[in-house]
């Protein structure tokens, strides 16, 4: 669990813009944390406790996801492992669709990177409505690993990401939420 100290230092970093991309959307820029090491670190630490010794391997979400999760992945000395938006892999790969407000979209991973039986962790910058993170936890499951857990930086609870996200069994971490 985050302390005090790391929760207050991460909300007076992060920008809220208003109306961003869209009217209504309260936007949580996280850029700023990247422009002070030493909390940069703190937040990897923070991560890193709550997966000690209980994942093998740590799959990013793009492209955000990868920020913290290589890092992440590089101090728990397991691999990290891409979930890229459709076509930015080349073969193998698996896909696994996923519906948005309107429409639908698409994320691949390396088919043959995953193991049977290895426990991942999938990480994301924000859980909002946890469709990306439900996809990219269905691609996992798919090659035979298990998820164990999901870490964010945020996670905005109005959303009901963590529902979506609830039927695999895992734990969920959010530094902040909102």
């Amino acid at each position: 669990m985050a302390s005090e100290s790391l929760i207050q230092k991460l909300e007076a970093t992060i920008d809220n813009i208003p109306d961003f991309p869209k009217p209504g959307i309260q936007f949580k820029d996280i850029t700023p944390v990247f422009l002070n090491p030493k909390l940069y670190e703190e937040v990897i630490d923070d991560l890193a406790e709550f997966s000690k010794g209980k994942i093998d391997v740590v799959c990013g979400i793009e492209s955000r996801g990868f920020l913290f999760g290589i890092a992440l992945a590089v101090k728990l000395e397991v691999p990290f492992i891409l979930i890229r938006k459709k076509g930015k892999l080349p073969p193998p790969f698996i896909a696994q669709k996923y519906d948005l407000e309107y429409g639908s979209s698409e994320i691949e991973m390396k088919a043959d990177q995953l193991k049977p039986g290895q426990r991942v962790l999938i990480h994301d910058d924000l859980l909002a409505t946890g469709g990306t993170t439900e996809a990219a936890a269905k691609l996992v499951e798919k090659q035979g690993a298990k998820v164990a857990q999901f870490s964010f930086l945020i996670g905005l609870e109005a959303l009901h990401g963590e529902e979506k996200l609830s039927s695999f069994n895992s734990e969920v971490y959010k530094i902040l939420s909102y």
